[in-house]
């Protein structure tokens, strides 16, 4: 096997790591949700909306992996997900979490003009405010353990897309 095939396989498990991380994420706050009654905000439920572009995006790297271009695209996609999903966690935690309604924001107003609370209501609908869904889980708002995540998953796409870069300028 040669250096550079060894370097596309490394960069399709990194991502094929950040997919499973990021629908994982969505299955905890699921299982949050649905078994212990911790309800979502429109902000928890559009980071969920952001885990699954990220895993999507991350997926589709992985299945195309003999191609760099789809590899580098999918890891710049996944990436710009994964920042989107920091800047929701870091908007929820510092500004929504902070006010007694998180009604018609952003996050509502995309989630809506896709339908996705009326097709997925199970996923997708807000069902608490944006100060009682940030409730802490160990002593950390749930904000910032999804923040957390977001930059993991962004360095783990970003180290994926320049492992593929490395492989193709050193094709020994």
């Amino acid at each position: 096997m040669s250096y550079s095939s060894r370097m596309f396989r490394r960069s399709d498990s990194i991502l094929l790591l950040g997919a499973a991380l990021a629908v994982g994420a969505v299955g905890v706050a699921l299982v949050l949700q649905h078994r212990f009654g911790i309800e979502p905000c429109a902000w928890c439920t559009f980071q969920r909306l952001l885990y699954l572009l990220f895993g999507a995006f991350a997926a589709l790297g992985w299945l195309a992996r003999r191609s760099r271009i789809a590899l580098l695209a999918s890891s710049a996609l996944a990436a710009v997900a994964a920042l989107g999903g920091l800047w929701a966690a870091l908007h929820q935690q510092f500004v929504a979490a902070q006010t007694l309604s998180c009604a018609f924001t952003l996050a509502d107003r995309v989630l809506m003009k896709l339908r996705l609370d009326e097709t997925l209501p199970w996923l997708f609908e807000a069902t608490a405010s944006c100060r009682d869904a940030n409730a802490p889980l160990l002593g950390v708002p749930f904000a910032l353990w999804s923040a957390a995540l977001f930059v993991l998953l962004a360095l783990l796409a970003v180290r994926a897309a320049l492992k593929t870069r490395a492989a193709s300028e050193n094709p020994a």
